[in-house]
């Protein structure tokens, strides 16, 4: 939980964010659930508290400095606002974008953090990382399928979305360089939870015992999935995890079945294929990258 070295084990930053995104799929079907009842920031605020409760009793108990004394406390503050905008956008589009049209504007971001890797973090991509990127986004093309024009507003909140979801991954990096990943967490939550709170005297409604084993549990997944990605991000670059992100358009297909018997059609799961192959490609190229270091520090050593 401490702060670790960068770039230090990219194929266990690989590890770490394939289940944080695991984590996230199972997210996004507990809310999809939800919003049908529920305001999207009543939602967010009860994932918020959750985290914010068993990120403030680690840190208490691992007496971690306040994150209010950190060079980067302004950055934390951009990043949850970034975070709470794109997700605000990503949810309420949702109740007018099909699934086709919702996957295929929101994978852009990916590609963004890419782009963004390089202008913000300076961070060198290589073929590997552009061939998994491009790949995967060709395979949520393929797995959406989108049959017809989105309406513009809707996909444009989407699109917006995934390019602040971008932006708060690269902030993720800067952070973590000298932020542990429980500040991280508490005091994106607490700030999500306040921002969220606000609105409550126009769209709180009480939830039924359905509604609140759904939302704690929301807190809870939400929680896991935050810490597994904030630690890829720890020991992986920005612009190798931005394809892992694609794996969780995988689970999102495996929830669906489980949850809601929705069985995927035939060119969901070539896409879902076209996925797997190009994080497979990114793994592949990852492990080259760390045996060409190990052997160069050998021969430094020597």
């Amino acid at each position: 939980m401490s702060v670790g070295s960068q770039n230090s084990r990219p194929l266990a930053g690989v590890a770490l964010a394939s289940a944080g995104y695991a984590c996230f799929a199972l997210q996004d079907a507990i809310v999809k659930w939800l919003v049908a009842d529920y305001e999207v920031p009543e939602i967010l605020f009860m994932r918020s508290l959750v985290i914010v409760v068993v990120t403030g009793v680690l840190l208490r108990f691992y007496r971690h400095p306040s994150i209010l004394k950190s060079p980067y406390r302004g950055t934390v503050v951009l990043r949850a606002a970034l975070m709470l905008v794109a997700w605000l956008l990503f949810y309420n589009a949702a109740k007018y974008l099909g699934l086709a049209e919702l996957t295929t504007l929101y994978f852009s971001a990916p590609i963004i953090t890419v782009f963004l890797s390089i202008l913000v973090l300076k961070e060198a991509v290589g073929a590997g990382r552009w061939v998994a990127c491009v790949g995967g986004f060709v395979g949520v093309l393929v797995a959406a399928n989108p049959s017809h024009s989105p309406n513009l507003i809707p996909a444009a909140m989407c699109i917006v979305a995934g390019f602040c979801w971008a932006w708060s991954t690269i902030l993720i990096r800067l952070v973590s360089r000298s932020e542990s990943t429980l500040n991280q967490m508490y005091a994106t939550g607490l700030l999500f939870g306040l921002a969220c709170a606000v609105s409550f005297p126009w769209i709180w409604k009480t939830p039924d015992l359905q509604g609140w084993a759904l939302m704690l549990g929301l807190g809870a997944v939400a929680t896991i999935g935050q810490f597994l990605l904030y630690e890829g991000f720890r020991h992986a670059p920005a612009s190798a995890l931005a394809p892992v992100e694609y794996t969780g358009l995988i689970w999102a297909f495996i929830y669906g079945y489980m949850i809601w018997a929705e069985i995927p059609a035939t060119n969901v799961f070539i896409g879902a294929l076209l996925i797997v192959i190009s994080s497979l490609v990114l793994v592949s190229f990852e492990r080259r990258g760390e045996a060409k270091a190990a052997k160069r520090a050998a021969l430094t050593q020597q």
